[in-house]
């Protein structure tokens, strides 16, 4: 009697070929695709269609969200395009019945006054005459003035801080490429009172980590988020956005909205500028800088105004 091949088998054999060709099938994808392989098994079904594929995906995900099945379902599909070079019976959804898998959600655009509480936040942290205090009000204030990325700033080195020269220099960052990151005298001020505390706990040594707590450690992502957290807490922030939390990275959003904000209202060249800004921030896409103008009803509205101005016949540059 010859023995069915489990779908826990095909996933197997669909990870083992994709390891050989050189991709990582490690991770959130992987352990999706062997639960629903699971799933089918106890359906005990031989043949990927498009009922199995819906049920298992509305039955492992959260109730009622169609972005997370979405999600699910574009993890699936290149699973199911191998399977069809085995089973001509294959199915799998055509359109996108649950809408696009990736959607940007709007973030949180923080307030001037929301800015300084977090700092005024930070500052109050335990143990007071600490670094940590110190450390998390420079954190917030670095990321606030020049958008950088979490893992940008808690990276940095004392080598890559030029106070002299206004300058970061930010190292093989998320799309492995290096830039530099000039910034306001006030800000250079700002991290120049943080080094002279920062001396009094640790020796600034040239590869050391620039941000760092008591003993020379990094600051872990981790335990950033988790005080980020408390912060907003105790800094009373209320969510405005599509997340159900404030986040740390809303920070960097903020940085790039209020910079267009202000380019729009004084009438600058958008393209030019945005250009400049998608380089400066390190985005992979100036695509992904304009998707600011579309994104956020701040500057949807600015926008629309200035449009409006345009077709009713006012002479404006954009």
């Amino acid at each position: 009697m010859v023995m069915k091949t489990t779908m826990t088998q095909h996933v197997d054999a669909y990870l083992a070929e994709r390891s050989m060709l050189g991709f990582n099938v490690g991770g959130p994808d992987a352990r999706l695709l062997r639960s629903f392989a699971s799933f089918a098994d106890e359906q005990d079904r031989g043949t990927l269609t498009n009922d199995l594929v819906i049920h298992c995906v509305k039955d492992r995900s959260s109730i009622g969200n169609p972005f997370t099945w979405a999600g699910r379902l574009a993890v699936v599909k290149p699973f199911a395009v191998y399977m069809t070079r085995l089973d001509p019976a294959t199915e799998f959804p055509e359109t996108q019945i649950f809408g696009k898998s990736r959607r940007r959600l709007t973030p949180h655009i923080y307030t001037d006054d929301e800015i300084l509480g977090l700092m005024a936040a930070a500052r109050a942290l335990e143990p007071q005459g600490a670094l940590r205090p110190v450390v998390f009000e420079a954190l917030i204030g670095l990321i606030a003035a020049t958008g950088l990325r979490i893992s940008e700033a808690i990276n940095l080195r004392c080598c890559d801080v030029d106070l002299k020269a206004n300058c970061l220099t930010v190292r093989m960052t998320k799309f492995c490429k290096s830039r530099h990151v000039p910034f306001h005298r006030s800000v250079a001020n700002a991290l120049a009172s943080y080094v002279q505390i920062r001396e009094r706990f640790v020796r600034l040594e040239h590869e050391q980590a620039f941000l760092t707590i008591a003993g020379g450690q990094s600051l872990n992502k981790r335990t950033v988020h988790g005080v980020f957290q408390r912060l907003r807490r105790s800094a009373g922030i209320v969510p405005r956005g599509s997340y159900s939390n404030v986040r740390i990275h809303d920070l960097r959003h903020t940085f790039i909205c209020r910079r267009l904000e202000r380019w729009q209202a004084e009438g600058c060249d958008i393209d030019n500028a945005i250009a400049a800004l998608a380089t400066y921030v390190g985005h992979a896409k100036v695509s992904d800088t304009y998707w600011y103008m579309t994104g956020i009803p701040d500057l949807m509205a600015i926008a629309g105004s200035r449009f409006e101005d345009f077709t009713s016949g006012e002479d404006i540059h954009v």
